[in-house]
């Protein structure tokens, strides 16, 4: 039986009806040891009955030739060794966190090159585990027999899911979900939000339903963390949420989602102070006006009352927020909005980071949405207009002071920012951005991608190793070009 791609990832689903999960990941195993998976086939399934093959990664030791071969159709994969002696030993590492962590010791398919020989393999793993939501990766390593030194490929997978750019930058972000936690790399917080929002903004542009589990999975484990309902003192922290849930009613109807988002904004709403004329606190402790809260406020209350019939009050609140933004001061005189205010309500000229510059164009074009008022998209093109062209480094967006890092909270802002430049450009007739957001794409598709279809940094090519802070704004990048 030949399967489409888009096929395995309704065959993988179907083999997951409730997604009940583990206490611990399937990729715990003792060192030394791995358990058997199981799912169209079982592990050590002979590599002469592969349906289909493609060899992506190679390395080399010692004259020898080690690739990692990929049966798509099979989602299974297999290790050799060539061009060596007999004696020369080869196997598999399979992990379920994008490579950082594997079963150590334990040598899928360990086998030595026969005598009479001068290559060998070894037999076929699957990649993934379906029947514990395990997003997997392979790689092969080898050594020549009388030698100690070990080579290993580059990690990767089959195409199952990730037949586009899009949906293969998806797939290696769910390799960071943590399925005890039900948080992006064990306990993303705010970051996870994000994260888990890029995902959920694919499944609904790419058709793609597999990963559907992590709406539940986080909510159910997460529901009575911090300040429960998922607010905390940090009231943007709040409205990141509060907008993962809105976009979790989106992809299920489910009204918990949507009755978490309004618990989110009523929280933010009675964090609204008189200091500087008005706006959201920061934090519940502390006087900062900001633009990442207040930014986030607009986009949330507007986006609750396009969602709830008759609603008046989740629209006021938005049409308030946007009457004291406007005037607050943070949108300075080049159209780019700096960080927030000082005591003295004036804009404090802290950096541009990039999603200042991106969560008010989506939060105008939720209140379009609600109002029909053709200034709102007026406006919103004049603050993309400036972004887009301010925030480039030789044609490519870069954030201002970017890092080698993926960790930490940065490595998100670029997400976040072209989320909303994608959702102005949706709605704008002529698509004044679709351009610059394909060449962007395009230029992090070629020279920022590894072999796993991860993403570092830096989208126009540099040094960096990849953590879900840079996958999720990459995921995001590629669902606003849609690709």
């Amino acid at each position: 039986m030949t399967v489409s791609r888009r096929g395995w990832a309704a065959l993988a689903l179907s083999l997951l009806p409730t997604l009940i999960l583990p206490s611990s990941p399937a990729s715990a195993a003792p060192a030394g040891t791995a358990a058997t998976i199981c799912n169209r086939q079982c592990d050590a399934r002979d590599p002469s009955t592969a349906t289909s093959e493609r060899v992506p990664v190679t390395a080399g030791v010692h004259g020898r030739t080690i690739r990692l071969h990929l049966s798509d159709n099979d989602v299974m994969g297999w290790a050799s060794v060539d061009a060596g002696d007999p004696g020369d030993e080869v196997w598999l590492d399979r992990s379920f966190d994008g490579g950082r962590t594997w079963a150590s010791g334990s040598r899928l398919g360990a086998t030595k090159t026969p005598a009479g020989s001068r290559g060998w393999r070894t037999q076929m793993y699957n990649v993934d585990d379906w029947n514990t939501a395990g997003v997997g990766a392979l790689r092969a390593c080898g050594k020549a027999g009388d030698r100690p030194e070990i080579s290993c490929t580059g990690w990767a997978r089959t195409d199952w899911n990730a037949w586009s750019r899009s949906t293969a930058a998806a797939t290696a972000l769910m390799m960071s979900y943590d399925r005890n936690t039900g948080l992006f790399g064990g306990n993303g917080w705010w970051t996870g939000a994000n994260a888990l929002t890029a995902v959920l903004d694919n499944a609904r542009l790419s058709g793609m339903p597999s990963y559907r589990y992590a709406i539940a999975s986080t909510y159910d484990k997460n529901i009575g963390a911090q300040g429960g309902d998922f607010t905390n003192d940090y009231l943007d922290d709040t409205g990141w949420w509060g907008l993962a849930w809105i976009a979790a009613y989106d992809a299920t109807g489910d009204k918990r989602y949507l009755d978490t988002a309004r618990v989110d904004a009523d929280h933010m709403n009675d964090h609204w102070t008189g200091t500087c004329g008005g706006g959201v606190l920061w934090n519940e402790t502390k006087t900062y006006k900001n633009a990442i809260t207040n930014e986030l406020f607009l986009q949330l209350n507007a986006a609750l009352h396009n969602r709830i019939p008759g609603d008046s009050v989740y629209l006021e609140r938005a049409r308030k927020e946007w009457t004291w933004f406007r005037q607050s001061g943070m949108i300075n005189g080049d159209h780019m909005i700096n960080d927030g205010l000082t005591d003295a309500c004036a804009n404090n000229g802290q950096t541009t980071w990039t999603y200042n510059q991106g969560v008010v164009l989506g939060g105008l074009e939720e209140l379009y949405r609600a109002t029909g008022d053709e200034s709102l998209l007026t406006t919103a093109r004049q603050l993309a207009d400036a972004s887009t062209t301010r925030l480039q480094t030789d044609g490519v967006l870069r954030e201002p002071g970017e890092s080698d890092s993926c960790t930490g909270d940065g490595p998100s802002f670029k997400g976040a920012y072209v989320r909303g430049l994608g959702k102005l450009d949706a709605r704008l007739a002529d698509h004044p951005y679709a351009a610059t957001l394909d060449r962007w794409a395009d230029a992090a598709h070629a020279r920022n991608r590894n072999s796993l279809d991860q993403y570092g940094p830096h989208w126009n090519g540099g040094n960096g190793v990849s953590d879900y802070g840079c996958q999720q704004s990459v995921l995001d990048l590629f669902n606003a070009a849609g690709q």
